[in-house]
């Protein structure tokens, strides 16, 4: 495909997917519309990068559709010279859009996961679920994905008031969430349910019931 298409397939991204999903932030519109997106796939799959689902990479790992990208980034709130502790990397699309909205992104793939191409962000090998906590504290928990419960130990490497910004899985649906830590604490709001990449690693402790 030619990079007019890409370009077109982007607009239209952004018109039929972004604009009409309530992804209203000026700047994230306008970060999604520039970023290339085919350029953080595999070359066989880059035909597939503005498709309205998720899009397989290696390593059981997948991109996140557009408009759970989208929809994370607008809730992040995330201003110029904010510290990003991203989980979930993929192969860099996320943090390359951090980094475009001006954060300072710590972004978290696992060993052996995707090759990751995202120049201004630091990138950190090892378990989702342990962050990056060399680099804390952080303005704000970006996770690209749902997981069923988000790490205590995430929460610790949050600055107080921290923002968090994730996907939960709920009797097997996947919901957009944020909320803040206040106190040590972490609050979550439920937002949308919305179709978004599950992560490995974050199952949720069984509990015994009576």
């Amino acid at each position: 495909m030619t990079e007019q298409s890409f370009s077109s397939m982007r607009t239209a991204m952004v018109e039929s997917q972004l604009r009409t999903s309530d992804v209203d932030d000026p700047r994230v519109i306008a970060v999604m519309a520039r970023v290339p997106r085919e350029d953080f796939l595999p070359a066989e799959r880059r035909a597939m990068a503005y498709i309205d689902r998720a899009v397989p990479l290696s390593g059981g790992r997948a991109l996140n559709p557009p408009l759970a990208t989208g929809r994370l980034l607008k809730e992040a709130q995330v201003e110029t010279g904010d510290k990003v502790l991203l989980i979930g990397a993929a192969m860099g699309y996320s943090a390359t859009l951090l980094v475009e909205l001006g954060a300072v992104v710590t972004a978290v793939e696992e060993d052996g996961g995707p090759e990751i191409a995202a120049p201004g962000a630091t990138v950190v090998r090892g378990s989702l679920g342990a962050g990056a906590a060399a680099g804390a504290p952080y303005d704000v928990l970006f996770i690209d994905g749902a997981v069923q419960e988000v790490p205590a130990a995430l929460v610790a490497q949050l600055a107080e008031g921290g923002r968090v910004v994730t996907g939960l899985v709920e009797r097997g649906v996947t919901r957009l969430c944020s909320g803040r830590v206040v106190a040590g604490a972490l609050g979550l709001s439920r937002l949308a349910d919305i179709e978004m990449v599950v992560l490995p690693g974050f199952a949720a402790p069984e509990r015994f019931t009576f």
